[in-house]
């Protein structure tokens, strides 16, 4: 099994169809399906469901995926530890991380890396906690900037960034904002909630604090990004139980502190790799991270 099979078979299953894959692997299809079809021998099975429009992953192919991304990310760690010890470190750093995250401000941070390393090529992946710790653990992100939502195992570690308490956003003419005082999840049982989807941290964190209360309660609107959860409150039609920091988003809401949440917290992590897996780079943007800790570079919350 060669790594350039691995390789190839990978860019497949991402894209999901033979062309596209090898225009983005700058090979002949006829190639890239000669390496398949060599790996598929090599293997004894399938790897694929062949269609017109498409192809998919047999349970063959599901089992080998994970696999061969972690192989790939260790083979790229491996040249990078080389050229670190060479006194350059290049390569990428991938990179993930959730919208307006607590703790780090990603955009000044990837500026100063940049400065320090130009030679390492930044990517960039925005998406929900969950799905940010199953790209970490699988290798095809170097590290990301996340909520805790799970104990750390031999695959993936956490750094704690910050905490903070969740707090009530509202309209100032919703009745919250008028009695202006402290507010318990059994007092906000019957609002209408504006929320992010189950999977990012915020979201998380809040159905956290209410199944503790024993509160239960329906998210009515639900948002993928934070201007829009924030233009539906500013236009009255719920309210978010969202991290302190977001109160600094937007003037015209009104932020009402959460009492009775015992010790649930909105806690942000960096999520890497074993410290054996993980990559030059990310430990340099971690280290970076360190010596930086100001609050331009940690964010609010820190």
């Amino acid at each position: 099994m060669e790594l350039r099979h691995l390789q190839h078979f990978v860019a497949v299953a991402e894209d999901q169809h033979f062309t596209r894959a090898a225009e983005r692997l700058m090979v002949s299809q006829s190639g890239l399906s000669a390496s398949i079809r060599a790996l598929e021998r090599e293997l004894g099975t399938s790897l694929f469901v062949r269609t017109t429009r498409r192809v998919t992953l047999t349970e063959a192919g599901r089992a080998l995926l994970g696999e061969a991304e972690r192989i790939l990310a260790q083979v790229r760690a491996a040249h990078e530890a080389v050229a670190a010890v060479q006194g350059v470190l290049r390569g990428t750093l991938a990179l993930g991380t959730e919208q307006c995250i607590a703790g780090v401000h990603v955009a000044r941070l990837l500026a100063a890396f940049r400065r320090e390393h130009p030679d390492v090529e930044i990517r960039l992946r925005q998406a929900a906690s969950g799905a940010l710790a199953e790209e970490v653990t699988a290798g095809r992100l170097d590290l990301a900037f996340a909520v805790r939502t799970r104990a750390d195992t031999d695959q993936l570690r956490s750094v704690s960034l910050t905490k903070e308490p969740m707090t009530v956003l509202c309209h100032p003419d919703h009745r919250l904002a008028r009695a202006g005082a402290a507010v318990t999840p059994d007092e906000l049982g019957g609002e209408v909630f504006v929320d992010f989807h189950p999977d990012w941290g915020p979201r998380r964190t809040t159905d956290a604090v209410f199944a503790t209360a024993g509160v239960g309660r329906t998210v009515a609107l639900e948002v993928n990004d934070v201007h829009g959860l924030l233009d539906l409150v500013d236009e009255n039609l719920g309210i978010a139980v969202v991290p302190r920091h977001f109160r600094h988003k937007r003037a015209s809401l009104t932020a009402v502190p959460l009492k009775g949440t015992g010790d649930a917290r909105y806690e942000t992590v960096a999520l890497l790799p074993p410290p054996e897996a993980t990559s030059p780079a990310a430990r340099a943007l971690m280290t970076l991270l360190d010596t930086l800790a100001s609050p331009g570079v940690r964010g609010p919350g820190a």
